[in-house]
């Protein structure tokens, strides 16, 4: 929506100015009557390119924001207050403009929910839904404490994981282009050195040469390739019918599989456990759990135990069909289903996997570092090794 740059006078007959966001400038108008503010001059603020990717807000942002607006309802502020302090001292403009939006809305008579919902990319279903539930129970402050706690969880538990793979991957990126340098751009010095020789050469060294000269030829061709495969992996996990199998074929990988699969337990854990407890009943907590996944494996099982649930089953043969969740974890939502006690019991879950995450990521860092140093001097020395073979026959030969 365009912004407008206002001007008007208080019921006291105080001069103020302001610049909000409407549809039009009669919008603006008849939401400053509202506020008994007479309005004097009004001007369209010119647009401005402005370039987000994504949200535009960290998640870090997010939880910091719910931590300190329950620690504000909790000290008796009124609402529209605190989203009012909370707009003005973010420092993120993107986020501090979406919460002053909230905080007009919630003015002008909007449920907190309803106003957080026309934000989907900032505050996501788990977020909105919770933040209704507070409201209908009269217990905001204790469902903030809640979403927060569960941010910094799930915030810690991406970290942990971007962490075990950061180290790895850039290791592994250093050893693809020294060694793409060296058969660009060393390799051909030597071959060079050894036809003015007019010797026979080893195998080993005729292989690299030819390695050497296909990627010497084929520069361009083998950039416009990464970037196509980037390009086809980012295409194809947009579409369900194909994020599907690749959700699958990580979850199934020999290396990182066992992480993911502690990872996405660990979270659907979490998840519905803080939404049960925040009064969401079952049907809508799996709901909203299936849409926060992030794994299409785990929302197909999540939907699929949400219709066995509406027709008298139990959740847990769908879950266990996935053969993401354990056997253990499959038993203790069962029990926890029949005592009725499954928040507490998924809470549980939930605290052990993050445990079994951290020792994940210890062992993964602990055994990718080694494997990839070994292959990354494996290949660099064959190379160098190849290079040097017809040298020392040479030398063998001066003798």
């Amino acid at each position: 929506m365009p912004e407008f740059k206002y001007e008007g006078k208080t019921a006291t007959g105080s001069s103020v100015e302001g610049t909000i966001e409407a549809a039009s400038a009669e919008e603006l108008k008849q939401f400053l009557r509202k506020q008994r503010i007479v309005v004097t001059k009004v001007r369209k603020k010119p647009g401005a390119a402005n370039i987000v990717i994504g949200s535009g807000v960290k998640n870090v942002e997010i939880s910091r924001f719910t931590r300190q607006f329950a620690v504000m309802i909790e000290a008796g502020l009124p609402l529209v207050q605190c989203l009012d302090i909370l707009a003005t001292q973010t420092p993120n403009k993107i986020f501090g403009k979406a919460i002053g939006k909230i905080r007009d809305a919630v003015s002008s008579g909007s449920t907190l929910a309803s106003a957080m919902s026309k934000h989907k990319k900032i505050f996501n279903d788990l977020y909105v839904n919770m933040i209704e539930a507070g409201e209908m129970g009269g217990a905001l402050e204790t469902i903030l404490r809640r979403l927060a706690d569960y941010n910094e969880q799930a915030d810690a538990l991406r970290r942990k994981v971007k962490g075990a793979l950061v180290y790895p991957i850039m290791v592994s990126i250093v050893a693809i282009g020294m060694t793409w340098g060296m058969l660009t751009f060393i390799v051909p010095v030597f071959a060079g050195m050894f036809e003015g020789l007019g010797a026979e050469l080893p195998k080993p060294t005729v292989i690299v040469m030819k390695i050497s000269d296909i990627l010497k030829s084929n520069i361009v061709v083998t950039i416009v390739s990464v970037v196509l495969f980037v390009v086809a992996y980012n295409i194809l996990n947009k579409r369900p019918q194909t994020k599907y199998y690749i959700d699958k074929i990580k979850l199934n990988s020999p290396i990182f599989g066992s992480l993911i699969k502690k990872t996405s337990v660990s979270r659907f854990s979490r998840t519905l456990s803080t939404l049960l407890q925040s009064g969401v009943n079952l049907i809508d907590a799996l709901n909203i759990t299936a849409k926060t996944a992030g794994n299409l494996v785990l929302t197909k099982a999540i939907r699929r135990a949400m219709i066995s649930i509406s027709e008298g089953d139990t959740i847990t043969a769908p879950l266990g069909e996935t053969k993401v969740f354990p056997p253990m974890v499959i038993q203790m939502i069962g029990v926890g289903e029949k005592t009725g006690n499954m928040d507490e019991m998924l809470s549980k879950i939930a605290d052990f996997y993050d445990e079994e995450v951290d020792a994940a990521v210890t062992a993964l860092t602990s055994m990718i570092e080694p494997i990839v140093i070994v292959v990354m001097g494996a290949v660099i020395g064959a190379i160098l090794i190849a290079m040097y073979l017809p040298m020392f026959d040479i030398i063998g030969q001066i003798k």
